[in-house]
């Protein structure tokens, strides 16, 4: 699995857009082509008897560890109605408990000389540290304490959710690159929940509550519901130990809800949408295919699927020597960027998406049309052996430099088993990505680049006047009003 998705690793930021991150997960991987995976054998799991799973992942080369707690909900399971609060519950769990009052264990992160943050995704919600690994124990007992203790008063609640509507400001409304995602996602998904923004829709977040976030946390946040990876400097069995001495005294939760969640109806119809912004400088055109993800692939028994997608993505969209790049931008020359992806790390359902933005004097319609051609192309007589390998070495080599960013390894890891993969699963990875063959690629590309199955979208430079000033009188340089 290329296990891309987006991150959002910023306690105060949620859509960090194009932000595409790997959890191409290969820790097993020591030498391209060595099936011994000798670095995965060291990967080790447990299950504390209140139901928490443990994951360590060690790495000696420095004396710090990465702790990160992954909790099994995300956007996708919010209550219909109250969009936003998956991500504004991951704000207010910085408040404080009765035991330590808010900023506490901030300010002890802080004098250790450690980092932390957190990340909401539309599938998971997540809280990591990196400390010196003496101090490993001390976050633990952090984590450990407002996972049941949480307090939440109107006082602190309120303030925040202010916090919250900034940010989808700032990070939303004033970005138009986010605003034709976040329009083009909620094209996409017809009935599932991935259609919502992770941040929220503005009418809502307005409306959330002190009893909603409580609410929303007692029933997600407990032991039973929750998986611990720790990437570091400590030994399986101390990383057991310490989980049993802090996580291992907590009650499991009395009954975790399955998520089921509305699934999408047979897409019959492409769609398309513009967004126009005065503050666009470069016009785009983007396009997402609702396609597999590594977990539905999985359930549907479906071998090697999200495997000859992550290829396909990589020949068609990864870096110069991509199709996209090489034809839209180097030989035709109608483009002056271009690229394609694959993002499978989702429970349901995946996208697989391409985007360019014009040269001079290149129409959208013209750049779609050229794109169109590219992956007509690859549908009528796939893709090269050459590619193929080049694709392949590419994604492995990458995947052994990233093995080198502790952090990284402990994502990969948590991400897998959010949704739908297991540690054995990450460790296969490399053997998967060695069997897909040119011609799965290519049956690949003809079962899922259908339009049907798509949204296109067009970014656009707004240029209508405002109510009453006519076009005569605009400023000459437009594009710069904010």
């Amino acid at each position: 699995m290329n296990f891309k998705h987006h991150f959002y690793l910023e306690r105060a930021a949620i859509l960090v857009c194009a932000l595409v991150s790997s959890w191409i997960v290969t820790a097993s991987l020591v030498t391209t082509g060595n099936a011994a995976e000798q670095a995965g054998a060291k990967v080790s799991e447990f299950r504390l008897d209140n139901g928490l799973q443990l994951v360590v992942i060690p790495d000696h080369r420095a004396p710090v560890v990465t702790h990160m707690i992954w909790y099994k909900v995300g956007a996708a399971d919010e209550t219909p109605g109250k969009s936003g609060l998956a991500h504004f519950l991951e704000h207010l769990m910085f408040k404080g408990t009765a035991k330590n009052p808010q900023g506490r264990f901030s300010t002890v992160v802080a004098r250790i000389g450690g980092q932390e943050n957190a990340f909401t995704s539309s599938d998971y919600t997540g809280y990591y540290q990196r400390v010196p690994r003496e101090q490993l124990k001390t976050v633990m007992e952090f984590e450990a304490d407002r996972m049941t203790g949480l307090v939440l008063t109107d006082a602190v609640v309120l303030p925040e959710r202010d916090v919250i509507l900034e940010e989808r400001n700032s990070r939303m409304e004033n970005n138009p690159r986010a605003r034709l995602g976040e329009q083009m996602d909620a094209a996409l998904f017809l009935n599932h929940p991935y259609g919502k923004p992770i941040i929220g829709w503005r009418h809502e977040m307005e409306t959330l509550s002190r009893d909603d976030a409580l609410e929303f946390y007692k029933r997600f946040y407990g032991p039973n519901d929750a998986v611990v990876v720790i990437a570091g400097d400590i030994e399986p069995d101390a990383a057991l130990k310490l989980a049993r001495e802090t996580y291992g005294q907590i009650k499991p939760l009395a009954a975790i809800q399955q998520r089921k969640r509305p699934q999408e109806p047979p897409q019959v119809s492409p769609r398309s949408l513009t967004l126009a912004d005065p503050r666009v400088e470069q016009p785009a055109v983007q396009r997402t295919y609702l396609v597999p993800s590594f977990a539905t692939a999985k359930a549907n028994n479906k071998p090697g699927q999200s495997e000859a997608l992550e290829v396909l993505g990589h020949v068609l969209g990864t870096g110069s020597n991509s199709r996209m790049y090489r034809d839209l931008v180097v030989d035709k020359r109608v483009a002056v960027s271009a690229g394609a992806y694959y993002d499978s790390s989702a429970l349901d359902m995946g996208k697989f998406g391409f985007y360019a933005s014009p040269a001079n004097g290149v129409t959208l319609t013209q750049l779609e049309a050229a794109a169109d051609a590219v992956i007509a192309e690859v549908i009528d007589k796939g893709i090269t052996a050459e590619e193929m390998e080049r694709a392949k070495s590419r994604m492995i080599a990458d995947a052994i430099y990233a093995q080198d960013n502790q952090a990284s390894m402990a994502r990969w890891y948590g991400t897998a088993l959010m949704t739908g993969a297991t540690v054995d699963d990450v460790r296969q990875w490399p053997a998967r990505i060695r069997a897909v063959t040119t011609q799965q690629v290519q049956a690949a590309a003809r079962e899922w680049l259908d339009k049907k199955r798509s949204v296109t979208g067009y970014l656009i430079k707004d240029t209508t006047p405002p109510a009453g000033q006519p076009a005569s009188l605009q400023p000459v340089k437009a594009e710069k009003r904010t």
